[in-house]
Parts: structure tokens; sequence; C-alpha cells
């Protein structure tokens, strides 16, 4: 594929489709500093979903977040074309494609987008002219270096394997408040979260009771209150592991905004999580992590931040990657309460956190 050119790149408006996950709209972030240093000059529109326009937000490399609101105005059928002419208003020079489905490549064609550049999946060659045959290695290894794959494979210069997150300064003094408030902050008491949810069913879920138990353990060792994240579908897994854990926790699941969660994860000292969105969120905030993954693929989806450490144990059926256990949940069985402490302790140690 010959490289992509722009005509004028300083006038040019590119257009990157997200990814629909929190997660992997997170490892989209190195494909949008990577487009901004490729052409500095260009306006960049980023279409987002709702729930994932967070992540792009005051994301410097970014001009304008646009939402696609498939609930709403952009609902399936007429809503595609409302949207295709929403697109074609904006007179968009590029298309980066990193959601894979058909719907994707149909937009950008009907829009009248110029390059359109992605992967040839879901019958897509046709609407794509910079279709882009997928390398089997790519399935092998992370997904950053998937995305990023759609902009070498174009000849463009990648700009780096880090993510990127921008917590919004008021959300910031909101977390800053609220831990004030909790009196969760001060000299030598670190500031805990624990995510004991997942979104895409229970396999990739850590026991609710040992969570209990690890964060009962953080609690009294370090004279403090656990803080429990997750979405409006995880309130009732915090309040039963609350209730276990017996005042050691503060659920916060489903209490905030996911632009608070990011501001409320980047100021802890050690976050524990499965392997699910906010996981990649408290790595794109260097956060200190200890992640529990059992049913996933860890190479795939691995952390990807230096203060990152997974604590897994290899069973012959994982990864699975089903959605619900069929047999003995074996993955997560093996892994201890123990195991997972050990791994925290380790890390907050090294912070001057000894309890």
């Amino acid at each position: 594929m010959t490289k992509i050119r722009l005509k004028d790149s300083s006038r040019a408006h590119i257009l990157i489709r997200a990814a629909n996950w929190v997660g992997d709209a997170v490892m989209t972030t190195p494909v949008v500093r990577a487009v901004r240093s490729n052409f500095p000059r260009a306006r960049i529109t980023v279409l987002a979903k709702p729930w994932v326009v967070p992540v792009y937000q005051n994301n410097p490399h970014v001009d304008h977040v646009m939402v696609y609101e498939n609930q709403g105005r952009h609902k399936m059928g007429l809503g595609t074309l409302r949207l295709a002419k929403d697109m074609r208003f904006q007179r968009f020079d590029l298309a980066i494609l990193m959601q894979n489905a058909f719907e994707a490549a149909l937009l950008a064609f009907l829009a009248r987008i110029p390059e359109r550049l992605g992967y040839n999946t879901d019958a897509r060659a046709m609407l794509l002219n910079r279709c882009i045959k997928m390398d089997p290695s790519l399935k092998k290894g992370h997904l950053i270096d998937y995305y990023l794959a759609i902009l070498s494979s174009a000849g463009l210069d990648i700009a780096g394997r880090e993510l990127e997150l921008y917590p919004d300064p008021r959300d910031r003094e909101w977390a800053q408040r609220f831990l004030d408030e909790q009196a969760l902050s001060g000299p030598g008491r670190p500031v805990l979260g624990i995510n004991p949810g997942a979104t895409g069913g229970t396999a990739k879920r850590w026991f609710p009771e040992r969570y209990a138990q690890l964060a009962s353990g953080l609690a009294a060792r370090h004279r403090t209150r656990v803080i429990i994240f997750g979405g409006p579908a995880d309130r009732e897994l915090g309040d039963e592991i609350c209730a276990m854990a017996q005042g050691a926790c503060i659920n916060m699941a489903g209490r905030t905004s996911l632009s608070k969660a990011f501001a409320l994860i980047s100021a802890l000292n050690l976050f524990v999580t499965n392997d699910s969105g906010l996981m990649h969120v408290a790595a794109a905030l260097n956060v200190n992590q200890v992640a529990v993954i059992g049913s996933t693929d860890h190479i795939a989806t691995a952390p990807a931040n230096k203060n990152s450490v997974m604590v897994r144990q290899a069973v012959p059926c994982s990864p699975c990657l089903k959605k619900q256990c069929p047999t003995d949940h074996k993955c997560m069985d093996k892994i201890t309460v123990d195991m997972v402490m050990a791994a925290c302790n380790s890390f907050l140690e090294k912070e001057g956190f000894n309890g």
C-alpha cells in the first residue's frame, strides 16, 4: 500500500472512528497521538459512542469529539443515514477506522470520505480504498500493536506505544474533595481501590468473597478504607462486597461518571482489578495496579504500563475467552487472596506504605 499523502495536510480534516469499548478505546490512544504526529496541522475529529467519549476528552491531540448517538438521532436505520449526512457535512479527507464492523466502513463510504483506511474484515473490501489485509501474527500480540498496524500499513509513522488519558481538572478537584471528606487522604495513608466487576460475563471476575477478604486485610493494615469502582451494573456486587468486608470499603460503583472515575483512579496509590476497561484506564494513568487475570488472553490485553503486575495461574483451559465458565472456574479459583495480597504489599512497600 502506498503511503497516505493528503493534498494539503495543513487544512486536512481527519476522522478517527473510535473502538466501542472503554478498554479498547484507551488502547487506541497511541493511534491518536501518531495521527497528530504525522499530520501536525490537520484537524482531528474522533467519532465515538457516548460511553467512550470521556476517553478522548481533554486529549491535546484531538480537536473535536463527535458523538455517535446510537440510541438517539443516529439509531440504526434512518439514523445511520442521518449520521452519514452529519459526517459528510464535516468534509473529512481521511477516515481511520479502529472499529472493525461493516457499519463503520459503510458510514465512511456514505459520507464520501476520499481516503478510507481500515482492516479487511466483515466484507468491507468494497467500501475501503485503503484496505489492510490482517497479518496473522497480529492476533498473537497485544491489541495496541494491532491498532497501530493500521497506520504503519499505510506508511505512517508510529509515535510510541504509551497510553494516554487526560482527566478533567474539575474532576480531579472533585476527587480530592471526595478523598478529604471520606478521610482517605493524608500522610502515610495509601489511597486504595478495587474493581471487582467486568463487562462481558462472569468468567473474567475474581470471586467477591476474595475481594472482600483482600479489602479487609488492606484496610486493617493501613488503617483506611478501600474504594470500590465499577459501573451501574456493578453496584449490587459492590454492596455485597461491602457487607462481607464489614466497613472496610466505600462502594462508588455506579455512583460516578466515567470521567470522575478516571480522576479518582489517578489519585490511587494502588488499584486491584479484573481484566476490564478500568484496568486499561489505570495503565494509561500509570497507577500501580495488580490485575487478576483468568479467562482472558493475558498477551493481547495485558495492562500496558510498567507499574502493573498480573496475577494469574496457568491452567489448560485458559484463555478460553468465554463469558461464563462452563466448568469449575479453576483459572480464578487457583488465585488466592495471599497471592494478590503479596503483589499489593510489594507495590505499597516500594511506595513507603508499610502499615
